[in-house]
């Protein structure tokens, strides 16, 4: 019976830091599988793409899931690279799900180059991918990749009866139009609201953007500058402009009454602690030589800055 859950963030092929993260959490590999006598891992997706230990970081992860020592569920990576692999079925433009763009590929370059001497591998991981969970809730905390949508939640269980995304949804899953497109850009990617007069931004990594990712626990917000939550910041004579009642209202509010939340997907900086004191993002930018970091969580319903633990990504993880 576990004792406790270790919520671990964004691997993005930092795999033998995931080792080193494991090891320091007091886990032991033992029969091929680390595990822990008392506790259970809970990974928040984003395992492939970017590091240089992809197939390293997947193999201990899915033996972890398989043997009943670790949940997890999917990162917007791991779907990226499932529908950039699977091909379009007739009737649409493009010959593969996700478009072979320069950005694209670029995404996936690693993963793909990673496991290119072993096919067979890959394929079982694409279909191991296709079939996690989309959101996770427990008894004491709930676990999605980007962020907790209720209402679409609860609408995605009336229709399809599960929290996974089946192969057969693939397809419908690319339609911008669809419900299913929506909720997994929820899901995976988070809330964002459309700069103001069709303006755009520059991000740091040179990609040119309309949106802006948005806070979903911001309980009264008036500007630009209460809601924005990514790593650019937005234009200086945006920033502290009025947001509209329009814009008000597309925004998400998780209370500070609900279940402790925990995130990844969002490249934060610093010391890992909690955004409010019921969501705690543990996506600390690892493969960017940042922090692979965790959460020792138990039954708090306040989560707490000295639970927090991580391990620096070195150089030489690479």
């Amino acid at each position: 019976m576990h004792q406790g859950y270790d919520l671990i963030g964004d691997i993005h092929g930092c795999g033998e830091t995931l080792i080193e993260l494991l090891e320091q959490m007091g886990y032991s590999k033992r029969g091929g599988v680390y595990q822990h006598p008392k506790r259970k891992v809970v990974f928040l997706g984003d395992i492939v793409d970017r590091g240089p230990h992809i197939r390293l970081a997947c193999h201990v992860v899915r033996d972890m899931v398989d043997a009943g020592h670790a949940d997890i569920v999917m990162g917007n990576h791991e779907y990226n690279v499932v529908t950039y692999c699977t091909e379009a079925p007739p009737g649409m433009r493009q010959p593969f799900l996700r478009p072979h763009t320069k950005r694209n590929s670029f995404i996936v370059e690693q993963t793909l180059e990673q496991f290119a001497n072993y096919p067979h591998e890959f394929n079982e991981f694409l279909d191991w991918f296709i079939d996690l969970p989309l959101f996770l809730e427990y008894e004491h905390f709930r676990v999605v990749h980007a962020c907790w949508d209720q209402a679409m939640i609860d609408e995605y269980l009336r229709r399809y009866g599960s929290n996974k995304l089946h192969r057969n949804m693939l397809a419908e899953s690319v339609n911008t139009s669809s419900f299913i497109y929506k909720f997994l850009d929820r899901m995976l990617r988070g809330t964002s609201l459309k700069l103001p007069d069709g303006r755009s931004m520059t991000a740091k990594d040179g990609m040119v953007r309309q949106f802006f990712r948005t806070k979903f626990w911001e309980g009264d917000p008036e500007r630009y500058s209460d809601v924005v939550f990514q790593p650019d910041p937005l234009p200086d004579d945006i920033e502290h402009a009025l947001l509209s009642g329009e814009e008000r209202d597309q925004l998400l509010f998780y209370g500070p009454q609900e279940k402790p939340l925990f995130i990844g997907h969002y490249w934060m900086q610093g010391l890992p602690a909690p955004i409010v004191p019921n969501i705690a993002c543990l996506d600390y930018s690892a493969v960017k030589y940042g922090r692979l970091a965790a959460y020792r969580m138990d039954t708090e319903r306040s989560l707490q800055p000295g639970k927090f633990t991580w391990v620096r990504v070195e150089k030489s993880e690479r």
